[in-house]
């Protein structure tokens, strides 16, 4: 665990007292695939994510996400554009191209908030960009969008 970073349970608690006024609202189950490399950051959003009443499916590197895509054909696509074995912009363009998946809604994650990383990730077929942690709040009106 890094310095200054949370405990899973800490994060357990934090993500499920966030998300209890959102339980049961219009975005409720969502088929939802996270694209994260890192466990602790898959934990905690799997504990938010399900805690809003999603279906969530998660991948850790780039060729299980879209194998997964292609089976469980989400609607939604939380994608970490920094995964060790794929360029997340090479992810979101071969699942753009995927039959079946042109329609997904890709967001993109990152550690930093940088223009230049924005603005491929758009490019690349991402619609919407968020900065790491996520806010729970935010995430949940963009599921409730679609």
């Amino acid at each position: 665990m890094m310095p200054g970073m949370a405990k899973p349970k800490e994060e357990d608690e934090r993500a499920s007292s966030n998300v209890r006024r959102l339980r049961r609202q219009p975005s409720a189950g969502r088929r939802v695939l996270v694209v994260e490399d890192h466990l602790d950051t898959v934990h905690s959003m799997a504990v938010m994510l399900k805690s809003m009443g999603h279906n969530v499916q998660f991948a850790i590197n780039g060729f299980a996400a879209i194998d997964i895509a292609r089976s469980f054909r989400p609607e939604f696509i939380l994608l970490d554009l920094g995964l060790p074995d794929f360029n997340g912009d090479e992810i979101a363009r071969q699942i753009k191209w995927e039959p079946g998946l042109e329609h997904t809604r890709i967001i993109a994650i990152t550690g930093r908030s940088d223009d230049e990383i924005r603005q491929r990730a758009m490019q690349a077929g991402c619609e919407d960009f968020f900065v790491k942690p996520l806010n729970p709040v935010a995430l949940e009106e963009l599921l409730a969008k679609r």
